[in-house]
């Protein structure tokens, strides 16, 4: 089977964006570009975290919903959720209604906010984990990595809940840290080029 499927303009694109019609645009302007926003990457790592079990449709078709119910993943307000507003997350229908899932996004909330007192940002600690580039696997041939299990590894021993090795490549591979679409999709050279210009936050 190819690694590819064509797109709307007739251009090959990784396989995984013929799942659902949405995929294209999350694909070509998203997935594996480089952030440094901290609000995004706590952002990511919590969807990715409520995606477990599900899939990133799901998700992705919920986003919007998820941005209001969460302010916007700005951690700082997150970390001041009580126990009513988990109340309330639990019958937004608009959002994945899981307890654990969205207590974990409280919990990390708060430790993210500490993180970055320590760090100086989100950023500068995670980006810390970006993989040599030699040390990359062929891109879409694995679930975890070296990098993907130390992060998990540090994450968890502060306390971050929902961030296991697997969750943590995803976030890995949609945030840029890595550059995973396939040789012959069209929009690697793009990514490689913002990695390029990219340059990741230092504390």
């Amino acid at each position: 089977m190819s690694a590819t499927i064509d797109g709307p303009d007739g251009k090959p694109r990784c396989r995984w964006c013929a799942a659902a019609p949405e995929f294209f645009q999350y694909h070509d302007t998203e997935w594996g570009f480089p952030v440094s926003d901290d609000f995004r990457l706590f952002e990511k790592l919590s969807l990715e975290g409520f995606q477990s079990g599900l899939s990133w449709r799901t998700i992705l078709a919920k986003r919007e919903n998820f941005r209001a119910a969460f302010k916007g993943f700005d951690f700082n307000k997150i970390a001041r959720f009580s126990a009513r507003d988990v109340d309330c997350l639990l019958k937004d229908e608009g959002i994945v209604r899981h307890r654990g899932k969205i207590e974990a996004v409280i919990n990390n909330a708060k430790l993210a906010r500490e993180l970055v007192k320590q760090e100086g940002s989100l950023a500068a600690f995670i980006w810390r984990f970006e993989p040599d580039k030699k040390a990359v696997a062929k891109p879409q041939t694995a679930s975890t990595s070296a990098e993907s299990i130390a992060l998990s590894k540090a994450l968890k021993k502060q306390g971050w809940k929902f961030v296991g090795p697997t969750t943590v490549y995803a976030f890995m591979q949609a945030m840029g840290l890595i550059n995973d679409h396939v040789e012959q999709c069209v929009t690697r050279a793009r990514v490689e080029r913002a990695r390029k210009q990219f340059k990741p936050p230092v504390k």
